[in-house]
């Protein structure tokens, strides 16, 4: 009987240890988690604080990998005038006014454009990617020009030219959508009357009319029908199944 007892106790001494251990463990992984969240990226330098409970990792931001790129220009021609930005090529001429905190330069031969910060402020971090992704989009589009491709999916759905200036759309309304084509665009459409390019120096402008085309019929999610660009992915819905 006392033997008995006494494996008992043993027993249950053995339990409490490992309940004990085991809530350490949770609570030790609860101080490193709530300490030591951070974001890690590539191109970020890590430093480790160690202190008597948990490990904590500290992030340290070096210069953007975009924003410290130089532009090439290429075969445009670049005019800059403090903050604004004048870039003339084959297709176009594009203008845009640079925020302060960046400053843009010349390399030494003047065969690219450089941002860089002004200061070290939260601000300048991010505009500078943002600034030197507008001043390549800049070059590229007086050069090469940028393009959105448009499907029409759907019974009667057509799309044609009504004139240069005009694009008419017919779309299972009553009555036909007339859209004004902005400046610096042109559209063309296929003779299926199904597909339709649009084409432009500026990037903005390009994209936001392919917008508006689309937003004239959105693709419907169970048949699939209305307008959608060429590379997109439309998730379908099942549907009503009905009785069996």
């Amino acid at each position: 009987k006392k033997k008995r007892e006494r494996e008992r106790e043993r027993e249950r001494e053995r339990c409490a240890r490992e309940r004990e251990r085991e809530r350490e463990q949770k609570a030790m992984k609860m101080r490193v988690m709530s300490g030591g969240r951070s974001s890690l990226r590539a191109g970020a330098t890590t430093t480790r604080a160690t202190c008597s409970q948990a490990t904590r990792l500290v992030t340290t931001c070096k210069e953007s990998r975009i924003g410290k790129k130089p532009v090439p220009v290429g075969k445009s021609e670049v005019k800059l005038q403090g903050q604004i930005l004048t870039v003339k090529g084959p297709l176009g001429t594009l203008t845009r006014e640079f925020p302060s905190e960046i400053a843009l330069s010349m390399t030494e031969d003047n065969s690219a454009i450089k941002f860089t910060k002004r200061e070290e402020t939260r601000k300048s971090k991010q505009l500078h990617g943002l600034c030197r992704s507008l001043g390549q989009n800049m070059v590229t589009g007086v050069i090469d020009g940028w393009k959105k491709n448009l499907s029409l999916i759907g019974v009667g759905y057509r799309a044609s030219m009504k004139g240069s200036k005009q694009l008419e759309l017919s779309l299972g309304f009553i009555h036909p959508v007339i859209l004004d084509l902005p400046e610096g665009v042109k559209v063309t459409v296929d003779k299926s009357q199904t597909a339709i390019e649009i084409t432009g120096y500026d990037k903005e402008v390009v994209g936001n009319f392919a917008a508006i085309v689309r937003s004239k019929r959105p693709p419907e999610v169970y048949k699939g029908k209305g307008i959608r660009y060429v590379d997109e992915y439309v998730r379908m819905k099942e549907g009503k199944a009905g009785k069996k």
